[in-house]
């Protein structure tokens, strides 16, 4: 007779994978046990069937379960009576992790919606092939005592069923039931309201025009009807979110058919158990006022996913509410009910189960049919990344940037990325940032570090965090160049071990100690050289010419001429326009940048789309959104000098076509067209020069998907590879992905 023992490691806790693995050896007759062990499952089993058990085991997993390694030896016989689930240990460190949170399954999705089933209108009915897993973990092993669950001991009825191997909610750490589990409650201000049904009164409320907090799995929407015009108008108001596109929930993909266009992956994306939002085109016929995404041509629209926004729509008629984070701008989401009963809204839909890992929605959008994450968040995180290349053995705390913040933890070949955090200049997100950091060491395990990497800024808050981390842990710091870490995770997306990189964004801190942001960079992964960039220009009064872009196409044009004609965008006119020119000749205050962010932003000035940036992107983003509806194509040249793209001259040709009468769609299209064709022909040059075939488009430029098509078309064109992010942010999101490779391969 055979013995196995077999330590599986991946996404194998909190899926069902040991009541799989239950059913599995006892359909072959075989005996022994299975039990976590740290982050890691241990099989024993014994019998004639062994061989059979190993071959089929990853094949015919779960639904959520995910088994990235297998190691198998033979060991002793102990002859074993029968096969069992035992306690759980935490004896073993491996690289497994818990999975994300997963939108409801469709049978528990029938029992809220059964009458004659016990968990009707539950709005916490899960299984173990759904629910929340990473928002109510403290540690692992993944068991209930380790979970914000364990206030809510088991009634009889559901014992029941977590105690049976053959029922889906066996083990599974977060079932419940209206008897035992936790409850809904509603306030208006600091009141609680007596309400038998405290969803319906949401819905209700909501019908009425005012603003409803939601607590949900990871955190907490702002919630209004997406139809009435006067309370998105309030809610902006309340947030001091002027101008910010909104987020939508829409009850089903057949509402959401009538007003957006959604491609076959589209559908297959938004529909998904991992249910993230996505960006959307609007359709001709699109119903909802301006104010919800103010001259956008997109729309950020996502499905529901827990239980509890199912049962809004269903005790409601309205098909399409905006849901947005409640939080202040860049600040966490709220997540305690005292904080959310204290909020901008009028009232709040609350419950008694504490979220322990914040973790905000996630955001995709397609370009040229191809996914993008812009927020990879919700329904991914915590499920780890693979470095594609031989790694060394050091432990890993990379910190990311400062805005769009994430961070990640490495050990072995395998990466952790946070949940997204945020904009750490903010106190609050950078106390959740150490929070974070915390809650991630104990759901892998990972206890010390032997090196912290962060951001090349010596300013940002996460390089000052890493300098402190740095004594803690006696690791040294490692500052990794912002777009070398960009091109490093969209490298290891695809196994790439050389290749030339567009890193077109708006800030980056250069190498030179100026401010960078349309480079084209040569990467080994371990290094990085610079073959090329947009014009150095200057930013007058610093980040001041980044919320008042006029000042920065005051700065481009280097013509009082040509800016005269906006002066209305400048405080005090011609006055101020003749003491920006003072101020660049005399050199006080003035930064440098080649960013691809502050050319666009300067051309939607020109244009007169966008004159102040209320949020991070507006300016080139309305620019993206007035160019797609262009109609004619006009010609503006990139002229390259030095491997250098003049952007003087694609501003000022911008400025005399517009002002020569042509529309300004057209115009927009034309000047995104120069820019990224001439970021492409440097490109091209930089490849011939090194010889090589790839070349890649990363940061958040390319989430304009004009510029991205015209960059793809160009190279393709000229017989080159164009490579863009798979599973990976084009923008900020990863770039902590990319420091902790670069250490692991430095």
């Amino acid at each position: 007779m055979k013995a196995l023992k077999i330590l599986t490691q991946g996404i194998v806790q909190g899926v069902g994978f040991r009541p799989y693995v239950y059913r599995l050896a006892t359909d072959l007759n075989l005996k022994g046990y299975v039990r976590n062990l740290g982050n890691v499952v241990e099989i024993i089993i014994e019998g004639e069937n062994c061989e059979i058990f190993t071959e089929r085991l990853p094949k015919e997993l779960p639904p959520i379960a995910k088994i990235n390694s297998m190691e198998i030896n033979d060991i002793e016989t102990e002859n074993y009576a029968d096969f069992k689930i035992i306690e759980s240990g935490d004896s073993f460190s491996g690289v497994s992790v818990i999975p994300p949170d997963i939108a409801i399954c469709d049978k528990c999705l029938i029992e809220i919606r059964n009458p004659n089933d016990r968990r009707y209108k539950y709005a916490f009915n899960a299984c173990t092939d759904c629910g929340p897993r990473f928002t109510v973990i403290e540690s692992v092993p993944y068991d209930r005592i380790r979970t914000s669950m364990d206030e809510f001991p088991l009634c009889d009825d559901c014992l029941v069923e977590y105690r049976d191997p053959l029922n889906r909610r066996y083990h599974g750490e977060a079932i419940c039931c209206s008897d035992c589990g936790p409850q809904m409650e509603i306030y208006e201000g600091l009141e609680k309201i007596d309400a038998e049904n405290p969803i319906r009164l949401g819905a209700e409320i909501l019908k009425d025009g005012k603003i409803l907090a939601i607590k949900g799995i990871g955190g907490t929407h702002l919630v209004v009807d997406a139809y009435n015009d006067r309370a998105i108008n309030e809610l902006r108001k309340r947030l001091n979110r002027p101008n910010q596109a909104f987020a939508v929930m829409c009850k089903d993909l057949e509402s959401l058919q009538n007003y957006a266009q959604l491609s076959e992956k589209e559908i297959a994306t938004i529909t998904s158990n991992k249910r993230p939002i996505v960006i959307l085109k609007k359709k001709d016929n699109y119903p909802f006022p301006d104010s919800l995404s103010p001259g956008l041509h997109n729309i950020g629209v996502m499905l529901p996913y827990s239980p509890m926004h199912y049962l809004l729509f269903d005790e409601g008629d309205i098909d399409t509410y905006v849901m947005t984070s409640a939080n202040i701008p860049g600040e966490p989401m709220m997540i305690k009910n005292e904080d959310i009963i204290n909020g901008v809204n009028d009232y709040s839909l609350v419950h008694n189960r504490q979220i322990l890992n914040r973790c905000d929605d996630s955001v995709i959008r397609f370009r040229n049919n191809e996914l993008s994450f812009i927020r990879r968040s919700r329904g991914y995180t915590p499920e780890p990344y693979t470095i594609n290349y031989e790694a060394n053995d050091l432990n890993v705390l990379a910190l990311g940037p400062e805005l769009d913040v994430t961070f990640s933890i490495a050990k072995d070949n395998i990466v952790y990325p946070s949940q997204h955090i945020g904009n750490t200049n903010k106190p609050k997100t950078l106390k959740f940032l150490r929070e974070a950091i915390e809650n991630m060491q104990r759901i892998t395990k990972i206890n010390e570090f032997d090196v912290i990497a962060c951001d090349l800024h010596p300013h940002f808050f996460t390089t000052r965090l890493a300098y402190e981390l740095s004594e803690r842990y006696d690791a040294p710091v490692m500052p990794i160049q912002h777009h070398h870490a960009h091109s490093v995770a969209l490298a290891n997306d695809s196994s790439i071990e050389e290749m030339i990189v567009i890193a077109a964004d708006g800030v980056g801190y250069g190498s030179d100690g100026t401010s960078w942001g349309g480079e084209i960079l040569y990467t080994d992964i371990k290094d990085f050289e610079r073959m090329g960039h947009l014009e150095s220009q200057l930013m007058p009064g610093g980040d001041v010419a980044t919320r008042y872009p006029a000042r920065m196409l005051a700065s481009i044009l280097k013509d009082e001429n040509l800016i005269r004609n906006y002066a209305n965008y400048f405080k005090y006119g011609e006055i101020e326009i003749k003491n920006i020119y003072k101020q660049i000749q005399s050199g006080i205050n003035v930064g440098k940048t080649t960013s691809t962010g502050r050319v666009l932003d300067s051309m939607a000035v020109a244009l007169e789309i966008c004159h102040e940036r209320t949020y991070e992107g507006e300016c080139s983003m309305k620019l993206e959104s007035s160019a797609y509806y262009s109609t004619k194509e006009l010609e503006i040249p990139a002229i390259i000098e030095n491997n250098i793209l003049n952007t003087t001259e694609i501003l000022r040709d911008v400025v005399k076509l517009y002002q020569k009468g042509e529309k300004k769609a057209d115009v927009a299209a034309a000047g995104q067209i120069a820019v990224a064709k001439g970021l492409s022909e440097l490109a091209l040059r930089a490849a011939d020069k090194k010889g090589l075939s790839d070349i890649g488009a990363t940061g958040g430029v390319f989430y304009n998907e004009a510029i991205t098509d015209t960059v793809k078309n160009y190279i393709e064109e000229n017989d080159f590879n164009f490579i863009q992010h798979k599973n990976t942010c084009a923008g900020d999101g990863s770039v902590s992905l990319g420091q902790a490779i670069v250490c692991k391969k430095r």
